[in-house]
């Protein structure tokens, strides 16, 4: 298959490996020229970890969008959440068909909502969207032209907005290991990192700024109290998740599907000793600041939307409204402004039986 992976961070860069590893013709792209410049003169990817050592080159790498979406089947977005309505828009100027497959890898929570809302304010129908609950890999940037990949997921929740099963039978063809879900709400709300970084973003927010994130973030910052927070965080969530039809497993039991908690955990509401005991981000440094992704991503693009869900669907959700408030006040922003709110979903306005159609139709 040829595919165009979009992003150039630490999972674009795992996926460009993973699928040229597979035998697909990728062609990989980035904004920056700077960001892609080593990668330019390596020739690809270097990569070690989870997906064997080596070096990955991609038959096309471009800072040109329409270079790098010409002629491929499928494009797999590997960005920032943020930064999901800005390549919507990028590639409907840039003339993407609707008919072929976007995969957000992830969409976190509300992505393939939010893609489809900002495509389709081109004037043209949204493509079919597969969102991804997480990223496939544990994985950082050590090297300007390498990935480093700790962990792989072993069963990622995905779903499709306007595509049905025929997408996710094409990304299924990409990454192995997907689980089907009934709609994207379901894989908007099986997102862990909505739940695991928020309360230790807020809660160790004074240690981010002293040590400029010297510590482990899931074993040093994954205090009793820390750990309390989150699984009430996650009673909310799943809540939120039963008041749209989903019986979702909680966070432990999802983090072992995804491999980030171990297989032999027993005791899933011992939070603190299952998320502090997993290997594949037991290494894994606290944020450097309040600017870090943890507090960029995971409030204006996680708890917004879920908060904006938990309203449409009638749940009282204080936890996440408080860390959300709270975030806010820290980082000095107002997550409003640029991040995912119901208008940037195509919901505002909506029953929770009109999102469930929604998201739904096929």
């Amino acid at each position: 298959m040829k595919v165009a992976v979009l992003g150039a961070g630490a999972g674009g860069a795992a996926s460009v490996a993973e699928l040229t590893q597979a035998g697909h013709d990728v062609h990989f792209w980035a904004r920056s020229a700077e960001t892609l410049e080593p990668h330019v003169r390596l020739g690809g990817v270097a990569y070690e970890g989870k997906l064997g050592e080596g070096i990955a080159r991609p038959a096309r790498i471009t800072t040109d969008l329409k270079a790098a979406i010409d002629g491929v089947d499928v494009a797999v977005v590997v960005l920032p959440t943020f930064s999901h309505s800005a390549i919507a828009s990028a590639l409907a100027a840039a003339g993407w068909p609707s008919g072929k497959l976007v995969v957000l890898n992830p969409g976190h929570t509300g992505g393939a909502l939010e893609f489809a809302e900002t495509f389709s304010r081109s004037g043209r129908a949204a493509p079919p969207v597969v969102e991804f609950s997480t990223l496939t890999y544990v994985a950082r940037k050590y090297r300007p032209d390498g990935v480093t990949v700790s962990g792989r997921a072993k069963k990622l929740k995905a779903a499709a907005l306007n595509g049905g099963a025929d997408a996710l039978e094409i990304a299924g063809q990409l990454y192995s290991g997907l689980t089907p879900v009934a709609d994207v709400i379901a894989s908007d709300l099986s997102n862990v990192n909505m739940v695991l970084h928020p309360p230790g973003a807020v809660l160790a927010a004074a240690w981010v700024e002293a040590t400029g994130g010297d510590f482990t973030f899931y074993v040093d910052a994954m205090t009793p109290g820390v750990a309390r927070v989150m699984k009430q965080l996650d009673e909310e969530r799943l809540a939120v998740a039963r008041a749209f039809g989903h019986d979702l497993p909680n966070l432990i039991e999802e983090m072992k599907l995804l491999g980030t908690v171990e297989a032999d955990v027993t005791d899933t509401g011992d939070f603190r000793a299952a998320i502090a005991g997993g290997e594949a981000n037991k290494r894994i440094k606290g944020p450097d600041s309040l600017e870090y992704r943890y507090y960029k991503e995971d409030f204006g693009h996680g708890l917004l939307p879920f908060l904006e869900f938990a309203r449409i669907a009638g749940v009282d959700v204080p936890v996440a409204g408080a860390l959300y408030g709270l975030a806010q006040i820290a980082v000095g922003t107002d997550y409003r402004k640029g991040g995912r709110t119901a208008e940037a979903m195509g919901i505002a306005g909506m029953s929770k039986a009109q999102v469930i159609e929604k998201v739904r139709a096929r």
